[in-house]
């Protein structure tokens, strides 16, 4: 089985020991550690323990020219934080997923994803992600706030607390850190704001340091901000619903006139060509092989499998599951090891979803047939503080030893929300499958008859155009485009 669609319960069992482990140590690595000073031992091997969990999670480690350059231009950042004297201290990944995020860890330890960097426009903003991330170790945020959790008890609950308690028992809890995000994602989270304004300070620091222009801080959270907004207005929710754990800094829009007032006045290089033209045809959205998202509909070919969402929802995709989210209820796609007996597969994932104290299991489970594919299902109703929610396992045999299963949780009686995408399950044939092929930035020159229209036509989406033209390119209100000019669009790769 390819490694990037694997068994989810799994890997919360990996990541849930971890977490229970670093509490039961007597201190948080870092916790303890001056701001500003230099990696200690205890922080490179708490980074190097994570690292391997954290590559995995996001669609594993991104090579070639494009993860080099990335990997220079962070490297070069995070050296002006007095972490560490050498470049080589540092360890920076450019990651396969088609999230916008970035984070660090305690040891050096920097990440950015790939679709994150197709939305930034220069050299200066690249720099400047990575130096706001940087600045979080560098302030030792999280081991602060590990540190803390550790002082409340929380670490042993840590799915429930950063799901935002929504589910009230431990059972749920750890459904709805199923749902709600994974282990390794749910660790870069919950900064506060003042933390967050702090490490933005550090990042434009680092940046004047540098000799980047320190106003490229403001303008990739503009262009966050405004990719964000456009994500909930194609996906049909408001934009305050976006799930938290799909960004590390899920309130950008809130930090741009703050870092534009700390960079007044100051100037640089943005290394804007540069940058275009080394990200030139980097994958942009989806990657076939973990699966692509088009409107309400999601289709693998490496899986051959296809379903849609139910109207109303939306979904977003993961390199281990994708999401079905909405306001009636939230479910997942993913798998688990098989073997060849479905009752005992849907037995064993509530036995997951519930944890040694729960012991959560179906009313029954009923044996059925969706579109030829052989599949059963079972619905288990649990007490939630003050009322009653349904968890439902949906599961289907594509081969002896290959089953998928959506797990999905719904208030009490109205699971039947999702019945629609249960019964939408198919296999896809190979022609099908062929025809599934990857988005790539394609940087071009604008010409002296161009505008963003004539641009934005050659976007390859048939929605919002020129909407994701603007965003992508970081062109607002009536910003037009410039003759001789480089700019970003998306198109379908041959």
């Amino acid at each position: 089985m390819p490694s990037r669609f694997v068994a989810k319960t799994r890997f919360f069992a990996l990541a849930g020991a971890a977490s229970v482990a670093l509490a039961a140590c007597a201190s948080v690595p870092g916790s303890n550690v001056a701001a500003g000073a230099p990696i200690t031992p205890a922080e490179a091997q708490m980074g190097r323990e994570y690292h391997p969990q954290f590559v995995a999670e996001f669609g594993g480690e991104m090579t070639g020219a494009q993860a080099s350059y990335v990997q220079q231009v962070g490297q070069n950042i995070a050296v002006q934080s007095g972490l560490g004297n050498a470049q080589s201290d540092f360890k920076v990944t450019l990651l396969n997923s088609s999230v916008d995020n970035a984070f660090a860890v305690p040891g050096g330890y920097v990440y950015v994803t790939r679709q994150l960097v197709g939305l930034m426009n220069n050299e200066a903003e690249l720099a400047g992600v990575l130096g706001h991330e940087v600045g979080h170790v560098a302030a030792r945020h999280s081991a602060r706030r590990q540190q803390a959790a550790q002082r409340n008890q929380l670490l042993g609950v840590l799915g429930q607390v950063l799901s935002g308690a929504v589910f009230g028992n431990s059972a749920l809890g750890q459904l709805g850190q199923q749902i709600a995000g994974t282990a390794p994602q749910l660790a870069t989270l919950s900064y506060s704001r003042n933390q967050e304004i702090e490490a933005d300070q550090l990042g434009v620091t680092y940046l004047r340091r540098a000799g980047y222009d320190p106003r490229a801080m403001a303008t990739v959270l503009q262009s966050l901000a405004a990719q964000n907004a456009l994500n909930a207005q194609l996906q049909g929710r408001d934009a305050a619903t976006i799930p938290e754990w799909a960004s590390t800094h899920p309130d950008p829009a809130g930090r741009v006139q703050n870092a534009a007032q700390l960079a007044a006045g100051g100037t640089g290089v943005t290394n804007r060509d540069t940058f275009l033209s080394r990200i030139d045809g980097l994958l942009y959205g989806d990657d076939p092989k973990q699966g692509m998202i088009e409107g309400r509909s999601f289709i693998h070919p490496q899986y051959r499998l296809a379903f849609t969402a139910p109207q109303g929802f939306y979904m977003v995709n993961s390199t281990r599951a994708v999401s079905i989210n909405g306001d009636s209820g939230r479910a997942q796609l993913t798998t688990a090891a098989y073997n060849g007996n479905l009752s005992n597969y849907i037995a064993s994932v509530f036995q997951q979803i519930g944890g040694q104290q729960a012991q959560l299991q179906p009313q029954s489970i009923q044996q059925t047939t969706v579109n030829g594919i052989p599949a059963a299902y079972g619905i288990a109703r649990v007490a939630s503080g003050q009322q009653q929610v349904d968890v439902v396992v949906f599961a289907y045999e594509f081969s002896n030893n290959q089953a998928f299963h959506f797990q999905a949780i719904a208030p009490a009686g109205q699971s039947g929300v999702f019945n629609p995408m249960f019964q939408s399950m198919r296999r896809i044939s190979t022609a099908e499958a062929a025809q599934v092929v990857p988005r790539r930035i394609d940087v071009v020159t604008a010409g002296s008859r161009d505008t963003v229209a004539t641009l934005a036509a050659r976007m390859g989406y048939a929605d919002a155009q020129e909407q994701r033209f603007r965003v992508l390119n970081g062109l607002f209100g009536n910003q037009g485009v410039v003759p001789g000019q480089k700019y970003k669009i998306v198109v379908r790769a041959s």
